[in-house]
């Protein structure tokens, strides 16, 4: 019986079905346009004959494979890693399955990757762009035919539906409490490297999500009276040491920093990490708010105050619409704006008064 059904072709079921070959090869392929009845008759018709598709011959027949390529900054940050269990359980469910690669923020090994993946014929492709200012060959994948949705960033120049959080007013809310709580001096502090350790002009920031916080953090601190908010910008926190080198920075810094707000999970549990090791408490000597709820600031004590950023959610709706396109959806290209709130826990207090 098994040798019987691996031998089963779309031609098979499609006689069972009683609907043309073409037909049952959209159904089956999840391509293309079929009514509901021919739908129905075809799927009810394959699970009877016990049709399992052959993933190598519809690559050739339909110029696409079962497969969806998804490209991310970095695998190991529990942003993505959720984010990509959301898109995989939303994928799942539409009997398509993932590739994942790693660009490591590099737009080498994204240019890189995307080439290898559309070499193996992938439906479509989910990226978090490492540059918005260099697109060649994400615009080259949409003109032959490949679907692309972009992940937490949003590329306006390219015609593709974006998933991405509400990044500029998320800095707006953190910064409204910490001025409400008598803080000016702020530090922002973030794994972007320049030059010469300073922030340069904000669309020489190639990810969209990075220039969006930065831009709002530069607003309300000057709206706060700072006169050069430029410099309350830390760029370069990649490892344990650069990230040490820049607490030690803020905490020489005069007039005094009194609240640090961290662009990432892992930037946070390291200045986390720097602070406890001077001895110093939080809020009592420094108020610190991270962006992203890893599973570590709900376990320090006080716990953090973070940016929520819902990333199975952001997953889920990226795979969504990239089934979307796949089905048809010519709808022109949107972007999707996820709430990430603000949860305050323990780690903002009041600025003391000498």
């Amino acid at each position: 019986m098994s040798g019987k059904k691996s031998s089963l072709t779309v031609a098979d079921v499609a006689r069972a079905a009683k609907v043309s070959k073409a037909t049952a090869a959209r159904v089956l392929g999840g391509y293309g346009i079929a009514s509901e009845t021919a739908r129905k008759a075809v799927l009810e018709a394959a699970e009877t004959l016990g049709y399992q598709p052959n993933d190598l011959a519809r690559s050739m027949s339909t110029g696409r494979s079962g497969l969806v390529g998804v490209i991310v900054g970095d695998i190991e940050n529990a942003f993505f890693s959720q984010a990509v269990r959301g898109i995989s359980d939303t994928l799942r469910a539409a009997d398509l399955n993932l590739i994942i690669s790693n660009s490591s923020e590099r737009l080498s090994e994204e240019i890189e990757m995307v080439s290898v993946l559309l070499r193996q014929r992938v439906a479509g492709l989910i990226v978090a762009p490492t540059d918005a200012r260099h697109l060649d060959h994400l615009k080259a994948a949409l003109a032959a035919g490949t679907p692309v949705v972009t992940l937490d960033r949003h590329v306006p120049e390219l015609e593709a539906d974006a998933i991405c959080g509400d990044d500029r007013e998320s800095v707006g809310r953190v910064l409204r409490r910490l001025h409400k709580a008598g803080h000016r001096q702020i530090a922002y502090v973030t794994a972007m490297e320049t030059t010469d350790g300073k922030l340069g002009k904000l669309e020489d920031i190639g990810i969209s999500a990075v220039r969006e916080r930065i831009a709002g953090f530069l607003t309300h601190t000057r709206e706060a009276g700072v006169e050069k908010p430029s410099e309350m910008v830390f760029t370069g926190a990649i490892g344990a040491d650069e990230t040490a080198k820049i607490v030690s920075r803020i905490l020489g810094s005069s007039p005094a920093i009194t609240a640090i707000l961290a662009s990432d999970s892992i930037v946070g549990s390291q200045i986390f990490r720097e602070l406890s090791d001077r001895g110093l408490k939080l809020p009592q000597d420094m108020s610190l708010v991270s962006w992203f709820d890893a599973d570590w600031t709900r376990v320090t004590s006080p716990r953090i105050s973070v940016v929520h950023q819902p990333t199975y959610q952001f997953g889920q709706k990226a795979a969504e619409r990239l089934i979307a396109r796949l089905k048809g959806d010519d709808t022109p290209p949107e972007r999707f704006v996820i709430k990430t709130p603000f949860l305050e826990r323990g780690t903002i207090g009041s600025v003391r008064t000498k």
